[in-house]
């Protein structure tokens, strides 16, 4: 019986992150998947296997240690220096030479091939609708072997990793549970190219940009989402995943959206607040009037019916929610000093509400 440490190549005195470092790192060398046919390879990972098995279990390691070969009831055998030992790929995170090429596309293993991708809206845009061109790049099938993986004419032959059943069978840690996975290496179909795809690489699919037209909903809410199904990477012996658009909005220069509403400002003059005016607005559909009351006060906000966005559930559309700010004069001339003064001693002791209500309290708190 060979050594597991001399198999791992380590000292005695190992430990558990170093023999996990060399199992991970000669079991990946040595992967069937990595080394098609090759016997040599699949004995030299067997034994990889059977001494991570050893070390990896205290108790194990620890009889080993003591007794030898004979503490773990002999474990020999013809073939195999550890034959019947459990065979455990869990540490290894490996999925094969097809795992590694996929992995260089950007698909991850157990992943369904979604795509997603950011879209960016006008203000206008997102309130009433509009049809967007996207381009983004998409896992689809190779054009050059029109996704089988080889070069056209090329033979089909029997994978050597699972012997042409499509899967393989494990036995996951010590216990005796087998598990059957499709083989990685022929992605389950049993049969392997002969001579594979110098596009691909043997893989059938590659990334290519893709361009698509997508009609976005009137009144689209800025982190809102839309999947389109199918649009997404084709996988392997499964639909093609769906793309999901992420949904931004560009701020307005006027306005800003609370739900189905728009707010905006307007700055008036003094007179304009006093005297009431009608003045002109913007809104999303272009200029609009707006009147303003006769001693209308900073900060009231008026409503203009149905000009917000449109309501995607119920119909209709929202409001425009107009906040009043009053400009108060700066840099006045003498003559509009004397003005103001004037129309300051005719309003006498005619307080204004807000002033009045300011007073009462100050008269209440010091009382």
């Amino acid at each position: 019986m060979k050594d597991p440490y001399d198999i791992l190549g380590l000292p005695r005195n190992a430990t558990e992150g170093d023999i996990k470092g060399a199992f991970r790192k000669q079991g990946k060398e040595h992967h069937p998947d990595r080394n098609p046919g090759d016997e040599q390879a699949l004995q030299r990972f067997k034994e990889i296997n059977a001494a991570y098995q050893i070390l990896s279990d205290p108790k194990k390691r620890a009889m080993y240690d003591r007794f030898g070969a004979a503490g773990l009831g002999g474990g020999g055998g013809s073939g195999s220096p550890f034959q019947g030992m459990p065979t455990d790929f869990s540490d290894l995170n490996v999925d094969g030479i097809f795992g590694d090429l996929l992995d260089a596309l950007g698909i991850r293993v157990g992943d369904r091939g979604d795509v997603r991708v950011e879209i960016q809206l006008s203000f206008d845009e997102a309130a009433f609708g509009c049809t967007k061109t996207i381009s983004y790049d998409r896992v689809t099938t190779c054009d050059d072997c029109s996704g089988s993986g080889g070069v056209p004419g090329s033979e089909l032959s029997s994978c050597a990793a699972c012997g042409g059943r499509g899967k393989v069978r494990l036995q996951q840690g010590v216990f005796p549970i087998h598990i059957e996975r499709g083989c990685s290496r022929c992605q389950g179909s049993g049969r392997v190219v002969s001579e594979p795809c110098r596009t691909c690489n043997g893989v059938g699919l590659c990334s290519k940009r893709a361009t698509l037209e997508v009609d976005i909903a009137a009144g689209v809410e800025a982190g809102s989402t839309r999947r389109i199904e199918g649009k997404g990477n084709l996988m392997k012996s499964r639909r093609a995943g769906d793309l999901e658009l992420l949904v931004g909005v560009k701020p307005h220069q006027f306005f800003r959206r609370a739900g189905d509403n728009v707010l905006c400002g307007l700055p008036i003059t003094f007179a304009q607040a006093v005297l009431g005016d009608e003045v002109e607005i913007p809104t999303l559909e272009g200029k609009g009037l707006l009147r303003v009351p006769p001693g209308t006060q900073s900060g009231t906000t008026l409503r203009v019916r149905g000009k917000g966005i449109p309501k995607r559930v119920m119909g209709g559309r929202g409001d425009q929610l107009v906040e009043v700010q009053v400009e108060i004069p700066t840099n006045l001339t003498e003559r509009q000093k004397v003005l103001v003064e004037e129309l300051a001693k005719e309003l006498g002791e005619a307080v204004q509400p807000q002033q009045r209500t300011f007073l009462d309290k100050l008269k209440d708190l010091f009382n």
